[in-house]
């Protein structure tokens, strides 16, 4: 695999005109593009919504601008959310409500992309465990949140990385060749 990174600040839009161009570049046409970053605005104040607005709705709105002239028909476009998106959050009242937001972005952006024979879908997450994440630090820092969102799994356990790295697979293959438009909620039972 010929992996390469660049390093941008999604919530910039230099930024991301920098690192389409240079991806372009490098790599020429585009047949895949994953929309994951998350500036996890947790906080209902200016500054929670401005994290929120600037890297996980415009940094994925802009990106996709600059990336859907250069790919391919055949191509896929993979937004990440959460499923905070889909119901009241009160903890993370922007994070949810932007997540929403990029819900309808997908089923907008499948339906004009169509005709370009782009699809496009979005992974909505439950809670995931991982090194230094944010499940990992409740669980040493706020165990009493810990142990009330492990308790409303219904699988018993956190999510893996590798869990949403398998459906995202998927969406982008060509096992998924007539599937757009859609969230697919990858919690073990958590939204229910």
């Amino acid at each position: 695999i010929d992996a390469r990174w660049i390093a941008a600040d999604c919530a910039k839009e230099a930024d991301i005109r920098r690192l389409a161009d240079e991806t372009l570049q490098r790599m020429g046409p585009v047949d895949i593009l994953v929309n994951n970053a998350s500036g996890f605005g947790r906080s209902d104040d200016e500054a929670g919504w401005d994290a929120c607005i600037q890297v996980d709705l415009l940094g994925s709105v802009r990106c996709a601008r600059r990336v859907i002239p250069h790919m391919r028909s055949g191509g896929a476009i993979l937004h990440i959310t959460s499923i905070a998106g889909l119901k009241a959050s009160p903890r993370t009242a922007p994070y949810g409500a932007i997540k929403a937001a990029m819900m309808e972005y997908t089923k907008t952006q499948a339906v004009v992309l169509a005709p370009k024979g782009i699809r496009v879908n979005n992974i909505a997450p439950g809670s995931i465990y991982f090194k230094d994440g944010v499940w990992e630090v409740a669980e040493r820092e706020n165990p009493k949140l810990y142990a009330a969102t492990l308790a409303r799994i219904p699988w018993g356990r956190f999510g893996r990385p590798e869990e949403i790295g398998q459906a995202a697979l998927f969406l982008l293959s060509d096992m998924a060749s007539w599937v757009t438009g859609q969230t697919l909620a990858v919690d073990g039972g958590q939204a229910l």
